[in-house]
């Protein structure tokens, strides 16, 4: 019913889209809510997608149950990996993936800006906004430098060009399944951790992955708290190690994009579920890698509250300014069930029991399965409350479905919560959605 429910929602923002659209044309999609356009194609890359989706479908729980965490590990990496760059290639490869981050609106049309790069750093909040001579292209504006520095060092080590710049975007991008297991058993998860890495690997998610930078945004922040969890448990050699280099990946996360800042919601909940006080020195650790990264950019001349201000001022220069509020705050949760899968909104169904009866647990003094279950519920609540946050702001209308898949991407670990005999159906829900979507609009950004 919670499934019927989304996918309920879904069409209720299509036909309600439709409609605006066609009236008043101020939504700016082609096909609402998705920035997409009707194109029903097939491509090199649907052979193995259907491929990949099978034999995750058919062999992915069982492998997932008994394989080592190590080998489970680079399994779902290698199998995510295999996913999005098939969903990358059905569009085929220079419109699927090498020609992404080429266009005006992307981050390597202002590569060449950076040939000296302190200067165009404290030059940088100059050209946020659209009045302004030499203005930056729409994502270098919307976004910190640190997205657009990220291409330009591919490019100054010999990588340079939309071919290397989409295929770092999936390659990394494909890692925040690992990350999301890696933060589980950290957390003492593991069972439902080996549950959730099917789910994760299918995630429809991947259509956006491949190959966007946002893919790319969801790895950086996925693994920073993926380190926190080893520090904060202490389940590594080095936790002061793990927890600093959480710290520098928060810090160069939230110089990827304004609105990563809300991934302090799911830091807490790390914190929280360590259910101890030995984190606090590896908060202290943490907090000296953020500092460190923050203040490499004040240094450099960039003032990150300065050009967030320029930044909500361009964001309403544009069509972001007819864009009805009215609609996308409720829509913008439409996009949420395409990129997490309908086995997440069911899985979320579950929070709530997944908490109660962790409670119960507790009180008589037993562990197990319920209490991994809490740990799944509390992580993914931390996400949809990011995810609230982010949409009742405003500053995230329409193209949800790839901005936020750096909170997104967590939700099919939901899904660990449903009965174990219905796996494989609604492993199927999740790729058939995201075939679906692939294979009939051509996603763009």
């Amino acid at each position: 019913m919670a499934a019927a429910a989304g996918a309920l929602l879904f069409a209720v923002a299509a036909v309600a889209g439709t409609l605006i659209e066609h009236y008043d044309g101020t939504l700016h999609v082609s096909w609402p809510p998705l920035l997409a356009q009707w194109m029903p194609h097939l491509g090199p890359g649907t052979l193995p997608a259907l491929l990949t989706a099978v034999a995750v479908i058919v062999y992915g729980p069982s492998l997932a149950a008994r394989l080592s965490w190590r080998r489970l590990t680079w399994a779902s990496w290698a199998a995510a990996l295999a996913w999005t760059w098939s969903l990358a290639l059905v569009d085929g490869w220079q419109r699927g993936v090498a020609g992404r981050l080429t266009t005006r609106h992307e981050y390597l049309s202002g590569v060449d800006r950076f040939d000296d790069i302190p200067a165009t750093l404290r030059d940088f909040t100059r050209h946020i906004l659209i009045g302004p001579p030499d203005n930056w292209p729409t994502h270098i504006a919307g976004h910190p430098p640190g997205a657009v520095l990220t291409f330009v060092g591919l490019d100054r080590i010999g990588l340079g060009g939309g071919a290397w710049a989409g295929a770092f975007c999936v390659v990394t991008g494909a890692s925040t399944a690992a990350a999301v297991l890696v933060t589980l058993r950290a957390l003492g998860a593991g069972r439902a951790a080996r549950a959730a890495a099917p789910f994760l690997v299918l995630a429809p998610g991947a259509v956006w992955v491949g190959a966007s930078a946002d893919g790319y945004f969801a790895a950086v922040a996925a693994w920073a708290l993926a380190l926190l969890a080893l520090a904060a448990t202490r389940t590594v050699r080095a936790p002061w190690a793990a927890a600093l280099g959480s710290g520098l990946l928060f810090g160069v996360t939230v110089h990827l994009s304004y609105g990563l800042t809300l991934m302090v919601f799911p830091a807490v909940a790390v914190l929280v579920l360590a259910r101890t006080a030995r984190p606090l020195p590896v908060v202290g650790c943490a907090v000296l890698g953020f500092a460190a990264v923050a203040m490499v950019f004040l240094l450099a001349g960039f003032h990150w509250w300065e050009a967030y201000g320029l930044l909500v001022e361009r964001y309403y220069q544009g069509v972001a300014r007819e864009r009805p509020y009215g609609y996308w705050v409720w829509a913008n949760g439409a996009g949420v069930v395409i990129a997490a899968g309908l086995a997440a909104v069911a899985g979320i169904r579950r929070l709530p029991a997944a908490v109660r009866g962790a409670r119960g647990s507790r009180r008589g003094h037993r562990t197990g399965p319920r209490s991994t279950d809490r740990t799944v519920a509390l992580l993914v609540a931390a996400m949809l409350l990011a995810l609230l946050v982010a949409d009742l702001s405003g500053m995230s209308k329409a193209e949800t479905e790839r901005i936020w898949l750096p909170f997104t991407l967590w939700l099919p670990a939901a899904a660990a919560l449903l009965p174990a005999r219905d796996h494989r159906g609604w492993l199927a829900a999740q790729a058939g959605l995201a075939l679906l979507v692939n294979h009939l609009l051509l996603t763009f950004w």
